[in-house]
């Protein structure tokens, strides 16, 4: 399950390039994507019984979670899809997969959680891998605007994910993830119609198959499966398994558009994914930490 989730994350891009070539715009992909995860995730949740827990829930909660869809995630998608206009999506994934190395720094500047040799070593791998990864392209050869949009997006997403620790933990990951795509959807909805970016007419048919697979593939599946998997092989396995996800991108860029990674890139993309597993080596001992950490990490990704 958490396999397969990381796969559905990581065809997210291909299907966001594939959309550009049928007529969307970045706007009217947000809208769309979110809009109908925002409906998928509101019937799953009613289906299981959620009513009740959704009307219990605090008004200040349910601020909390709109506010976060509507800002924070609303950002970093917008960040994450403009960026994809520019850049290639598999140099785009290992960009984006920095956050968790970016999230245990911001940890522990806020004192949230103490440094050790295996969290500066995740550290010293991202953004040794970072750097190959960007310096690999050669001079010239990166749009700078799409690689700042890129990192900009795991920062944003860094800051979405500390932000929402409190709340995640008073509600039910459907249901906070039903409401943050309800926010997500309403501001990206309004904000894209006012800039002239929702521009649904323009989509061809094939192009709606792919917003749909969008949200459905890469939004609500891929979310659903990866919190069927925690309960199943605990958070750091979890974790681990979802290292997939930049992997699956990279394989799939390069079979569908042929993009390819020079060897420096390649190494430098392996070296931010292995900070990933280094980084939850050391919060094994501290078994509720971690599970909140990975429930945070994909609500939703």
């Amino acid at each position: 399950m958490c396999l397969a989730s990381g796969a559905a994350f990581g065809a997210m891009a291909i299907f966001g390039k594939l959309a550009y070539g049928e007529g969307a715009t970045v706007g009217t992909l947000l809208a769309v994507r979110f809009g109908l995860a925002a409906a998928v995730f509101w019937l799953l949740v009613l289906a299981g019984g959620g009513a009740h827990e959704v009307r219990a829930l605090a008004r200040r909660d349910v601020g909390i979670a709109l506010a976060l869809g509507a800002c924070g995630y609303a950002l970093q998608a917008g960040g994450y899809f403009a960026a994809l206009t520019r850049i290639d999506a598999s140099l785009l994934s290992l960009l984006l997969y920095t956050y968790p190395a970016i999230v245990a720094a911001a940890a522990v500047a806020l004192g949230r959680e103490r440094i050790d040799a295996r969290r500066v070593a995740a550290l010293g791998l991202a953004s040794g891998g970072l750097a190959l990864v960007v310096a690999g392209a050669g001079t010239g050869a990166l749009d700078g605007v799409g690689v700042a949009l890129g990192l900009g997006a795991a920062c944003v997403y860094t800051t979405y994910i500390l932000v929402s620790e409190g709340v995640a933990v008073r509600m039910s990951p459907m249901v906070l993830s039903a409401i943050v795509c309800t926010g997500a959807a309403a501001s990206l909805t309004v904000g894209s119609t006012l800039l002239g970016e929702f521009r649904p007419g323009a989509l061809t048919p094939a192009g709606w198959g792919w917003l749909a697979c969008l949200g459905a593939v890469s939004t609500v599946t891929a979310i659903s499966l990866f919190f069927a998997g925690l309960r199943r092989v605990g958070p750091t396995a979890a974790s681990i398994l979802s290292t997939v996800e930049p992997v699956v991108t990279v394989v799939l860029a390069a079979i569908v558009f042929g993009e390819v990674l020079g060897g420096v890139q390649l190494v430098g993309g392996a070296l931010v994914i292995a900070a990933v597993p280094v980084l939850h080596a050391s919060r094994v001992r501290l078994r509720r930490p971690a599970a909140r950490d990975a429930e945070l990490e994909r609500v939703p990704a």
